[in-house]
């Protein structure tokens, strides 16, 4: 992979649906969802201006699951509404050990005394909720958890800075991305109910007669208002050393060593809604509390504020 200077545009219409010879979610799509993946060893490589890197990831398993995220018959794996004409899906990816390894490039900006970033993490797992319209396969929201259990993470401080450069120099791609997203995300969801279809039954388990305002509240349960990313760690113990090779003449001369940090998190976790507008209502949020409905109410008045000056500006 290779990240790019401008946004590419959008893929378009699901290139399974398109290989089928049909438009809308069907049958094509269904069959690929269903298959069960096992990788025993995978490598990632990433190259930037700035920086390459690689993730390796072994026993990699990648299955459908129910909204419980259980496996389960797959017609229970994925949940259509004829009325709205969209389809949630669940996927999970679990692997056996992960192993990340980043390091400045020749022609880039970064400190050439800098040392190659490493992480090794076992057991981890990638939960995936994607809702699609049936009309013509898009995504129209997503889901993406990140999930690892103990984790042991001994940086040094050029490591730490290291890490602090690469951040930065994905954070103008990734911006990039995100205003092309914001631009081209529509104000309101046109809803197109799909035409009748023996195959939109498969969403129902069977014996049971489909019923739309069972299915409405049971699609409102597990449906995702935005795109959000989410990250959750049990456990992570952080050393944070210092180089001491790199000063160990200062060190000498003053008679000094060097030091350590150790931060250990218990359930820590980050969410992160790109596309929430300031002073929307984020009562769907994973972590909702009364303190964001405050935020909200303070975000709203600031936004009716600002909206006020434009007016008369």
């Amino acid at each position: 992979m290779r990240t790019c200077e401008e946004p590419r545009p959008p893929n378009g219409q699901s290139p399974i649906a398109l290989a089928a010879g049909q438009s809308e979610y069907g049958f094509a799509e269904k069959v690929v969802e269903g298959m069960f993946i096992v990788v025993n060893s995978i490598t990632i490589k990433i190259h930037s201006k700035a920086f390459h890197a690689s993730f390796e990831l072994w026993q990699l398993q990648g299955y459908s699951v129910n909204p419980n995220w259980q496996q389960s018959d797959l017609r229970l794996t994925r949940i259509t509404d004829p009325q709205r004409g969209e389809v949630l899906t669940f996927k999970e990816l679990t692997w056996q050990t992960l192993r990340i390894e980043a390091d400045a490039t020749d022609n880039g900006d970064q400190d050439p005394v800098t040392t190659p970033l490493r992480l090794i993490t076992n057991q981890g797992r990638i939960r995936i909720s994607l809702k699609r319209r049936t009309k013509d396969c898009n995504v129209m929201a997503s889901k993406l958890m990140f999930l690892l259990d103990d984790l042991l993470w001994v940086l040094t401080d050029s490591q730490l800075k290291a890490m602090m450069k690469y951040a930065e120099s994905l954070s103008e791609a990734m911006e990039k991305s995100a205003q092309q997203r914001k631009s081209l995300a529509p104000d309101s969801v046109q809803i197109t109910p799909p035409a009748p279809s023996t195959q939109q039954s498969w969403s129902q388990p069977f014996g049971v007669s489909p019923n739309a305002s069972s299915i409405g509240q049971y699609f409102d349960k597990y449906d995702m208002k935005e795109s959000s990313y989410h990250l959750l760690i049990s456990h992570l113990d952080l050393h944070i050393c210092d180089d001491s090779h790199t000063r160990e003449s200062g060190a000498l001369k003053h008679g000094m060593l060097g030091g350590a940090m150790q931060l250990t998190f218990r359930r820590m976790a980050f969410d992160y809604y790109p596309f929430h507008r300031a002073g929307d209502a984020c009562k769907h949020w994973v972590r909702y509390s009364e303190a964001m409905e405050t935020r909200r109410q303070w975000a709203k008045k600031l936004v009716s504020e600002f909206q006020s000056k434009i007016e008369k500006l």
